[in-house]
């Protein structure tokens, strides 16, 4: 899941790195990252349905799921075959389903975890450098590549990809390249913006969950 948060669809970056003698960043991506950053933090509530695959550095698909995310504020639920993260804004719930078990952590806006509503806006302000690489038209739509390379070396892959629909300023998918070869790759099947969200959605209710092992790490 860690993978989910690293890419999911996101956006933006904006960092002063002269004065460490690094390279500036592209001022035409950050024009282009920002406008979907502010294009998303205008919409009430996201969802979204999109396409997981692991592929090797031979091109083998290793594995591929389908999922779907759902945003409200500080809201969000995430749901994989398999796996399901539920927050609503004061709890987080990560709901293994093999193992019926679900822990329970507090929800800490303040702290460096990526979340979905990060990710969608302005996660790249710090940790990478950026630049536009192409425009590309794929069918009706002219898609923008953008390259994102981390600053800090340790991390275990050395660039993201994030590809936006130039039109709607709409993330349409985005690839993390790790050092071993793999690449994991989320493509967009659906966006939907401003629909009617319960905030039961993202609440864990371990009532429809018969037998569900309850584990409260707050």
């Amino acid at each position: 899941m860690k993978n989910f948060y690293l890419l999911i669809f996101s956006a933006a970056v904006v960092v002063s790195l002269a004065a460490q003698g690094l390279p500036k960043n592209d001022p035409l991506a950050k024009t282009i990252l920002d406008a979907v950053s502010l294009k998303f933090k205008s919409y009430k509530t996201t969802k979204a349905t999109f396409v997981y695959k692991v592929e090797s550095a031979a091109n083998k698909v290793l594995s591929s799921k389908n999922g779907t995310i759902y945003m409200k504020g500080v809201k969000y639920r995430v749901s994989f075959i398999g796996q399901e993260i539920f927050c609503d804004g004061i709890n987080v719930w990560s709901f293994d389903k093999a193992a019926n078990e679900v822990s329970i952590t507090q929800f800490d806006p303040e702290s460096n975890t990526l979340t979905p509503q990060k990710l969608f806006t302005n996660f790249y302000d710090d940790d990478f450098l950026y630049k536009l690489n192409s425009e590309k038209k794929q069918g009706t739509k002219i898609i923008q590549e953008i390259e994102l390379t981390p600053t800090d070396k340790s991390k275990s892959f050395h660039k993201v990809y994030i590809y936006i629909d130039k039109i709607r300023k709409t993330i349409t998918g985005t690839k993390v390249m790790e050092k071993t070869g793999n690449r994991y790759i989320y493509s967009v099947t659906a966006l939907t913006t401003n629909s009617v969200i319960a905030d039961s959605q993202f609440i864990f209710d371990a009532k429809k969950y018969p037998g569900v092992e309850v584990i409260d790490l707050r």
